[in-house]
């Protein structure tokens, strides 16, 4: 019933709030290591998101060297997405805009280094170490529709203008809840890269 109602249950990347105001939070995110995959912007939207949850075995069997089942975490992160998902994944736009990149990100508690992830099967994932960032973070609920995300990523890039910080690279959507849960009950984020 929790996941139906929003509740975020799974391991969260660590991070620290360095500042906070109406519009958005500058959050400082440790180092982490991320499960990836990146493919062309037209396919499908679930491809990414069925590749690295074979991975890690959240619909199977592990897809994985050892065989080792990798606890789901939340956000799923991604770059470059046309089309809204609605799972927790993290979404990166490609160089020129013709690529996706959707991340896992793996629990911290379990692995503190890629190589100590078992590596995958599929040799269209990349586990990787992901370095220490700093995002400027705004969050909302509903589903992350395409329009959505544009209004809510160009509300964030003026506010931060307006402060006088400085985006470094491209947004990226967190999406931290499964199809399943109710839209307004949804917790999304827009994530753009500020230096220090």
């Amino acid at each position: 019933m929790g996941l139906l109602l929003g509740k975020i249950t799974v391991e969260t990347p660590k991070y620290e709030v360095l500042h906070t105001c109406p519009d958005y939070e500058i959050r400082s995110y440790s180092p982490c290591v991320v499960a990836e995959v990146t493919y062309p912007a037209g396919d499908d939207r679930d491809s990414g998101f069925m590749i690295l949850a074979d991975y890690i075995g959240a619909l199977g069997p592990p897809r994985n060297r050892r065989i080792e089942k990798i606890p789901m975490t939340a956000p799923v992160i991604t770059a470059g997405e046309k089309i809204a998902m609605t799972a927790p994944v993290l979404t990166a736009r490609g160089e020129g805009g013709g690529e996706v990149t959707m991340r896992f990100v793996l629990p911290s508690s379990e692995y503190a280094r890629a190589e100590e992830a078992p590596a995958p099967l599929d040799e269209r994932v990349a586990v990787r170490d992901e370095p220490a960032v700093k995002y400027a973070v705004a969050r909302f609920s509903g589903v992350a529709t395409e329009a959505a995300v544009a209004e809510r990523v160009e509300r964030l890039r003026r506010s931060l203008e307006r402060d006088g910080r400085r985006v470094v690279g491209e947004y990226v959507l967190a999406r931290y809840n499964p199809p399943w849960t109710l839209p307004p009950l949804r917790t999304n984020e827009v994530m753009l890269p500020v230096e220090d």
